[in-house]
C-alpha cells in the first residue's frame, strides 16, 4: 500500500521493487491529486494488481492510509513511503516474521539499525520516539517507523483514527500493542530521502509544527480506548 503526493521522482521505482521483491503483490495506491504528473505516470504502469485510487477534494496521510486499508484484499497487508524503494527488498523478512508475530515493524532503533539522514532528523526522530515510548510506556523502540506488514486481522482489534500525519502510526502501534497483537522489529538503515528532504520537514518551522502535533497526539492517545 502506498501514498501519494509529488512522489512523480521515485513513485515507479518503488513500484517496481515491490513487484520484484514480493510474488504476486497486490499494490494500492492513494493519490491526493498530485500536480506534479504523479497519476499520469502510475496510469502508465503496465501491472494488472495495481489499484490506483485518486482523490480529488479529500488529502491527507492518514485518511489515504485508511482508504488505501479499506481497499486492500489480501491477508497480509503492508506500507512503506513512496520515496522509500531502497528499503522495499527488507519486505521479504518482514513477511516471514508474520509467522510468529501479528505486526512487524522496520526499525532503525535495534540492533543492527541505521539512520543515514542529516543529524537534525535523527536527532528530533530520537527524542520523539524516546518521548512516546516514555509517555505510552510502549516496548516498541522505533514507534515513529511507519514501514510495516500486518495481518490484516489485526484491524479486527484496532482500526487506525484517519487524522493527522505520521503521528497516527505511532497511536495505531500502541492500541495494537496495547490489544494483546504480537510486534517484532527488524532492523533496517533509512536512506537520505530521495529528493534530499520530507514532507515533514519542509522547514523548521513546519517541523516544529508537526512536532507539537505528534506530542499532543501522545497523551491523546493515554486517554482514547
Amino acid at each position: 500500500m502506498l501514498t501519494t503526493y509529488n512522489e512523480k521522482a521515485s513513485i515507479e521505482i518503488t513500484i517496481n521493487e515491490l513487484i520484484k521483491h514480493i510474488d504476486n503483490v497486490e499494490i494500492v495506491v492513494v493519490d491526493d491529486n498530485s500536480p506534479d504528473g504523479t497519476l499520469e505516470i502510475l496510469k502508465n504502469i503496465n501491472y494488472p494488481k495495481l489499484k490506483i485510487l485518486s482523490r480529488k477534494k479529500t488529502k491527507g496521510l492518514a485518511s489515504a492510509f485508511l482508504l488505501g486499508l479499506i481497499n486492500a484484499q489480501g491477508d497480509i497487508i503492508g506500507w512503506v513511503d513512496s520515496n522509500m524503494g531502497t528499503v522495499v527488498k527488507k519486505f521479504p523478512e518482514m513477511i516471514s516474521g508474520l509467522e510468529n508475530a501479528d505486526i512487524a515493524i522496520l526499525s532503525r532503533y535495534i540492533d543492527g539499525g541505521k539512520d543515514d539522514r542529516n543529524i537534525i532528523r535523527v536527532l528530533s526522530s530520537r527524542t520523539i520516539n524516546g518521548l512516546a515510548r516514555f509517555i505510552l510506556k510502549s516496548k516498541i523502540k522505533d514507534l515513529s517507523s511507519g514501514i510495516f506488514v500486518m495481518k490484516k486481522k489485526v484491524l479486527l482489534d484496532v482500526v487506525p483514527i484517519a487524522s493527522g500525519h505520521g503521528e497516527f502510526m505511532v497511536e495505531f502501534l500502541h492500541k495494537a500493542e496495547k490489544k494483546g497483537n504480537k510486534i517484532i522489529e527488524i532492523p533496517y538503515t533509512h536512506p537520505v530521502d530521495i529528493e534530499g528532504n520530507s514532507k515533514s520537514f519542509p522547514s523548521l518551522s513546519k517541523f516544529l509544527i508537526f512536532g507539537f502535533f505528534y506530542v499532543w497526539r501522545l497523551f491523546q492517545a493515554i486517554f482514547r480506548r
